[in-house]
């Protein structure tokens, strides 16, 4: 040791070969140098030559004044520098931890003291490099090696290693600990950067971690072992650490348990979750609670347990971690068991009720609440509400508060007949409650704490029913009275389309009255495409299913929608791939999509995007649409979407319904989207609208997946295309082209409009039929024995008193069994049909017709073997 000028005492290191040469032996090597020279100028003068010698002295003079410039300007120092160098080296020595310092070639340039004691050095000969010192040692050698290539690479690293004896020889006896760092550093005027290794006894450190270490241990175990259960939870829920005595209680392997892999959720039965939920701290602090509540086993049992339960809050209110002391309700043997069974029994009952349960007090105060009613109320009352006894009404919608209040007083006045209340959430309108009100009486003569039992059910889901089942009934109704509407419209538009077709054959174009007689039966054709679409919404209009790939459906509507929408709406129609094929009426499907098409370019009358989208739904992802009345089955989803306008919500409710329009007058009837919806459920498909005001509107159409299937084959071996072996003859697909329509077989007209009856007669008539006409079935079947059976062919209406068309086919099928028959009806063919037998042969003509519309099928039929 040794004390400098300035009194501090420091160890000097015992290696230092950084050191400069003092200031004398710079001075003598200097003088020497200077010496030398002279005597080299006076022995060689006369060979030199004076010339060469002035030329020395220039040179030398040179080199003279640019050291002083260099010595002024501090690029060479006479004495060595003992500012930042002095205080670095005093810093290095004076540390505790071994450090020595290497040049490229493995070199010790620099040794502190403290790294001769740790390695027995005891001079500058003796002190080795820690590679040399440990390289071959066992124990320390892969951290050394492992060190020394980071250090190769140019990267900095540390380690730590055990030796069962201490580095320096005679040291202290017992394994020790140390740790090692290198790095590499580059020191200004050295070519090549410098190593430095610093080695550290960590005995002591480690000795105390590990004290430490079996403290933690001696703790741990103390818990595990614990009467009481306790478990760790993340703000998430996700329990981090559990006692081996809840462990053994749930039945969880504490070998296996990973933390975080269990959830509280997972191990809290019924609604415990939202007593948990419930207790909140406020920002940066804990709060504690007690509750009572079950648990879940591993194999599903239930355990009774109270929690001592303590939750904390971040600073910015966020929910923190929580720690939780259980408390098993079914150990003891004590006088007390049978209270504690009770006891158990009743907190059981009181949470795991489906039921929202909550005692108040004479001012409608919350005095206790079971897990339900916290579960239903999260978003208003939690478990410090409960504590703070706020007000039950604070769950009520305000409108019902003054309702709620009356009932609290007759429950205070302990009547029994008090009415339940029907409110909304005062945060959600949507969620329906519906509150009992229970008076509580005390048969000891106390007055009881509670002045009521309230229970709440929540009746949103029950209240979205009756919405339904009374939407669905009045469509029905209005389904009904719509088509007995067409119904009686359809004979009085047959009577007048048949009157004027018997008035032009009487009038020539150049008449007068042509145009006029013309201008009724136009008239009349408009009536009749109005009741067809009553019809459609009553779903009893004439459909011809037939299998239809919509990917080509739409395909060739393309260019008509496109005319449709004009320039300013942007058309698009995505296909989907591999598209399943549906069963539908294409004229009928074409008329919705064009309809729906329309509406949608009326919505955005600034222009817009129209997109017309197909793919495949199976039964399985029908859930992810959300609607109640879709029933889980394949089906292929046909989106129309738009960017318009949208439709408000109150709108929403009655787009489907006949009559309803948005449009001014006369710009709209209010039957389009009510012929999309009856076209639509007729095919036994689905249609859902969603709309957001300001943002569009999309349809959704749901057409049943369609599967092949062999049909019974018809009596001329041909399979019925519609289930039924009928020959039904649609007005619209009539031919068209000149025929003979003439004949001359005997015909039965049945039909209980006399009008109807009238026309029918004369168009067959003035054709060269022998016609015979009847005003019921019961009439029809009279005539019919009268003549023998000998009638070619009979044309009755479906609906008509005493007896109906189908059972005047039936009827006279017994009689002949091959007698064709044509029904003329407004309703759809299906409407009837599937009362006929399956081999039943007929043909069909739906209302109104024309006379030259019932002359083609009587023809028709006819001739058809």
């Amino acid at each position: 040791m040794a004390k400098d000028t300035g009194g501090e005492i420091h160890t000097a290191p015992i290696v230092d070969q950084n050191s400069r040469p003092g200031a004398i032996t710079r001075l003598i090597i200097f003088i020497i140098v200077l010496t030398g020279a002279a005597i080299v100028f006076a022995i060689f003068r006369e060979r030199l030559g004076d010339p060469f010698l002035l030329g020395m002295l220039g040179i030398l003079a040179m080199i003279g004044v640019g050291y002083l410039f260099a010595t002024a300007i501090g690029f060479i120092q006479i004495t060595p520098r003992s500012t930042g160098d002095d205080l670095s080296k005093a810093f290095v020595d004076s540390m505790t931890e071994g450090l020595v310092v290497t040049d490229a070639k493995g070199r010790v340039l620099y040794a502190n003291r403290a790294y001769a004691e740790m390695t027995g050095a005891t001079s500058a000969a003796d002190v080795k490099t820690v590679e040399d010192l440990l390289s071959d040692n066992s124990e320390a050698a892969p951290i050394i090696e492992q060190l020394a290539a980071r250090l190769r690479d140019g990267q900095p690293d540390d380690g730590e290693f055990r030796l069962s004896q201490a580095i320096r020889p005679g040291g202290e006896p017992g394994a020790r600990w140390y740790r090692v760092w290198v790095r590499i550093f580059k020191v200004p005027g050295r070519r090549h950067p410098l190593s430095a290794w610093s080695i550290a006894d960590i005995s002591g450190e480690r000795a105390e971690q590990e004290r430490f270490f079996l403290d933690l241990q001696k703790a741990i175990d103390h818990l595990d072992h614990a009467p009481a259960g306790f478990f760790a939870a993340d703000p998430d829920g996700r329990v981090t650490y559990v006692n081996a005595t809840l462990a053994e209680w749930l039945g969880i392997d504490l070998a296996n348990f990973v933390p975080g892999a269990v959830t509280l959720p997972e191990i809290v039965a019924g609604d415990g979750m939202a007593l948990l939920r419930a207790v909140k701290a406020d920002p940066g602090t804990a709060r504690n609670a007690v509750i009572d509540l079950d648990l879940a086993t591993i194999k599903g049992e239930v355990l009774p347990v109270r929690f001592m339960h303590r939750v904390t809050a971040t600073r910015d209110g966020a929910p923190g971690q929580t720690r939780t002391i259980v408390l098993n309700r079914t150990l003891g043997e004590d006088a007390s068991a049978d209270l504690r069974a009770s006891e158990i029994r009743f907190t059981r009952f009181f949470n795991s009720t489906p039921m929202a349960i909550a005692g108040v007090d004479g001012e409608g105060r919350i005095l206790r609440t079971n897990a339900p009613f916290l579960s239903l109320f999260s978003s208003l009352v939690d478990q410090d509400g409960v504590d703070r006894h706020v007000r039950l009404d604070s769950v009520i919608h305000p409108r019902d508060r003054e309702t709620f209040a009356a009932a609290i007083e007759k429950a205070k006045q302990h009547q029994a007949d008090i009415l339940p209340i029907d409110t909304v959430l005062p945060d959600n309108e949507e969620r329906h409650v519906r509150f009992y009100v229970s008076a509580v009486t005390d048969a000891g003569g106390e007055e009881a704490e509670e002045a009521a039992i309230v229970y709440a059910v929540e009746t949103t889901e029950q209240k979205a029913l009756e919405a339904q089942m009374a939407q669905s009934q009045k469509m029905q109704a209005v389904g009904q009275l719509a088509g007995g509407i067409a119904h009686d419209f359809n004979n009085v538009l047959t009577a007048i389309i048949m009157a004027s077709d018997l008035l032009l054959t009487n009038h020539r174009p150049s008449d007068p009255s042509f145009q006029d007689i013309m201008n009724i039966k136009q008239n009349a054709n408009r009536a009749a495409s109005l009741v067809r679409q009553l019809l459609a919404f009553s779903r009893r209009q004439t459909l011809r299913p037939e299998v239809l790939n919509l990917t080509d459906v739409l395909a060739d509507l393309r260019m008509l929608l496109a005319r449709l929408v004009g320039n300013d709406v942007t058309l698009n129609i995505e296909h989907g791939r591999d598209l399943w094929q549906v069963k539908a009426d294409i004229g009928q499907f074409e008329q919705v999509i064009v309809n729906l098409a329309v509406n949608a370019r009326d919505a955005m009358p600034g222009g817009g995007d129209l997109t017309i989208r197909t793919r495949n739904v199976p039964a399985d992802a029908c859930a992810d649409f959300h609607y109640r009345e879709l029933a889980p089955a394949d089906y292929v989803l046909v989106e129309v979407e738009d960017t318009g306008s949208g439709i408000a919500p109150e709108t929403l409710k009655k787009i489907f319904e006949p009559f309803f329009t948005t449009k001014e007058v006369g710009k709209g009837t209010g039957l389009g989207l009510s012929m999309v919806y009856g076209i639509i459920k007729q095919t036994g498909g689905f249609i859902f609208c969603d709309s957001e005001v300001g943002k569009g509107t999309v349809f959704r159409i749901f057409l049943p997946r369609h599967m092949i299937d062999v049909k019974p084959a018809a009596e001329d071996g041909q399979p019925s295309e519609n289930g039924i072996n009928g020959d039904a003859v649609p007005a619209a697909k009539t031919k068209e082209v000149n025929r003979d329509l003439s004949g001359s077989a005997r015909v039965l007209l049945v039909e209980d409009e006399d009008a109807v009856r009238m026309g029918g007669v004369r168009a067959l008539s003035s054709r060269g039929y022998e016609v015979h006409e009847a005003s019921s079935g019961v009439e029809a079947l009279e005539i019919f024995r009268e003549l023998d059976g000998k009638i070619d062919i009979v044309v009755s209406d479906v609906v008509m008193p005493e007896m109906d068309g189908p059972t005047l086919l039936s009827e006279l099928r017994k009689i002949q069994p091959d007698i064709k028959f044509i029904f003329v009806s407004g309703y759809a063919e299906d409407a009837f049909a599937k009362n006929l037998p399956s081999d039943a042969q007929f043909g069909f003509l739906p209302k109104p017709f024309s006379l030259k519309q019932l002359a083609t099928v009587v023809k028709e039929m006819l001739e058809k073997e």
